[in-house]
């Protein structure tokens, strides 16, 4: 199973533009456009799908909504750090 991480450890990852609760990560971002905000979950997914580490995502015109959890495992581990660092490099590309 994979480790959860501590408060302090996901104090560390210094995910600026992320919040935390619920035993989740959230960040939501606004694109220049709907198409904008589908071709970034477009990406995201890719990248979801290669890491196997899926985010729930809700789309709402051009305000996109990502959350990560590690549900197998009860809460925030690595593998949600690594993808919000992922989305993050993601949405800078834009």
């Amino acid at each position: 199973m994979t480790a959860l991480l501590t408060d302090r450890d996901i104090q560390d990852a210094q995910l600026t533009d992320w919040t935390v609760a619920q035993k989740s990560l959230t960040r939501t971002v606004e694109l220049a456009s709907f198409r904008a905000a589908i071709e970034t979950v477009n990406q995201v997914a890719d990248a979801a799908e290669e890491a196997d580490h899926h985010p729930d995502i809700d789309i709402r015109w051009r305000s996109v909504t990502f959350v990560l959890s590690t549900h197998s495992a009860g809460g925030l581990t690595r593998k949600d750090v690594d993808m919000a660092r992922r989305i993050d490099a993601l949405i800078e590309e834009r």
